[in-house]
């Protein structure tokens, strides 16, 4: 397919906020490659002055002038299912950052499995992840095209975390609580508002995803030796020395997902997980908490979606907004996921024992939204196209999961700055 193609991958949405960072990395590993490793790759979105300036920009940040004239451009539009068929049809890999995909990422989608291409996109929207699934999923492997949901900070860390984490085990992990900390520099944390409006728009359709939950009719995980018990909505992390509240992103639902498939095709046993972030002291619990449920109140009624959308920086506190982190806020922002597994050693029965193994490890990495979700999207897009006998046999519809945990991602992140490591393992 590759040989037959004029581009190994295509960024589209280059010109979008995330997008140009994607655009940008993307040039960064191929400037490292040997020339005669490089792989020939386009940017595609609507407007051409807008694609070439996001070239240009890239071009000056990495010394590198020549950048422009290398890299194809197409122009395409989701509203229109022909100019992205001719945009799939010159891909081997599509990176789709146009969001929110509720509302623009099934043309995409359609059009790669159409032309047997693969995508990766960078959704944290469980709701249009599933439905993918659902609907396309025979199609896509039907055609052989590999369509790789939430690759990018939601979820990669998790997902791969918590495989990463039982692959560390000596024994059998049988449940996992994970942490986020996202760590800023003197000038505070600032998202762009497209997260929010994925967010708005998720909370507000909650009922549907639970109506497609239930129509789809799954059978539940089996839950292996000791029940993962919840925490509370606000509850003290000992060991992190913070209050934490539930990670409302999409990370539960994708290793849910990844764990079912483990299960079902690799006959691994399922891990239990739950997602927390950790807000720090209880100045900032209430004030998350007012964010919360204002957000939670608005996103009923169509006029309060419309003014949370309107002002983004207002009704998030100042966590969002229109203009995005400015490059000290990036430059200076972090994040750390800490891992809790718990689970029993080799010959120890988790039907009528207490776990008795503990495992802590940890997901290191820049910057969340802008730098290490480029990263986590670049080198799932590589370990798509190079570790070709590692993937699943034939295509579908994929958490990075279910379609990386057999093949060297993991690596690849660890080298360009997403570290995974082992705190400590214990029998107890």
């Amino acid at each position: 397919m590759k040989g037959e193609r004029p581009y190994h991958l295509v960024v589209f949405g280059a010109s979008g906020f995330t997008g140009q960072f994607v655009a940008q990395e993307v040039a960064r590993e191929q400037v490292v490659l040997e020339q005669s490793s490089r792989l020939p790759w386009a940017v595609a979105g609507r407007s051409r002055e807008k694609l070439q300036r996001v070239l240009e920009r890239a071009a000056l940040k990495l010394g590198r002038p020549t950048l422009p004239s290398e890299v194809g451009i197409i122009i395409c539009d989701t509203t229109n299912p022909a100019s992205l068929d001719e945009m799939a049809k010159q891909a081997a890999v599509v990176l789709n950052c146009v969001g929110p995909y509720r509302f623009y990422g099934e043309p995409v989608v359609k059009a790669c499995i159409e032309n047997g291409t693969s995508c990766i996109d960078i959704c944290g929207e469980p709701q249009f992840l599933e439905l993918m699934y659902w609907k396309y999923n025979e199609k896509a492997a039907e055609k052989g095209s590999y369509i790789i949901g939430s690759s990018g900070f939601d979820s990669i860390p998790a997902d791969l975390g918590v495989i990463y984490t039982r692959n560390k085990m000596n024994g059998t992990l049988t449940a996992v609580e994970s942490f986020l900390t996202i760590h800023s520099g003197p000038e505070g944390l600032c998202i762009h508002d497209g997260t929010w409006k994925s967010a708005v728009y998720g909370f507000g359709d909650q009922s549907h995803l639970k109506k497609l939950r239930n129509e789809s009719n799954l059978k539940p995980v089996p839950i292996v030796g000791s029940k993962l018990k919840r925490r509370w909505p606000v509850s003290y992390c000992r060991e992190l020395n913070s209050y934490s509240i539930p990670f409302l992103g999409a990370d539960v639902s994708v290793v849910r997902r990844t764990q079912r498939y483990l299960l079902e095709n690799l006959e691994q046993s399922p891990v239990q997980y739950a997602a927390y972030v950790t807000v720090g002291g209880i100045t900032s619990v209430i004030k998350l908490m007012f964010a919360g449920l204002f957000l939670l109140f608005f996103v009923k009624f169509g006029i309060g979606r419309q003014l949370l959308i309107k002002f983004p920086w207002l009704f998030s506190f100042g966590y969002f907004s229109k203009q995005g982190p400015t490059q000290k806020q990036v430059d200076a922002s972090s994040f750390t996921m800490t891992f809790f597994g718990q689970g029993y050693s080799q010959g120890v029965s988790p039907e009528k024992n207490k776990p008795n193994m503990r495992i802590c490890t940890q997901v290191k990495g820049p910057e969340a939204g802008y730098v290490a979700t480029p990263i986590a999207m670049v080198q799932a897009a590589m370990t798509l196209l190079k570790d070709i006998s590692d993937l699943p046999k034939t295509g579908g519809v994929f958490t990075p999961g279910a379609a990386f945990s057999r093949t060297k991602l993991i690596d690849r992140l660890h080298q360009h700055g997403i570290e995974f490591s082992v705190i400590s393992s214990s029998e107890v």
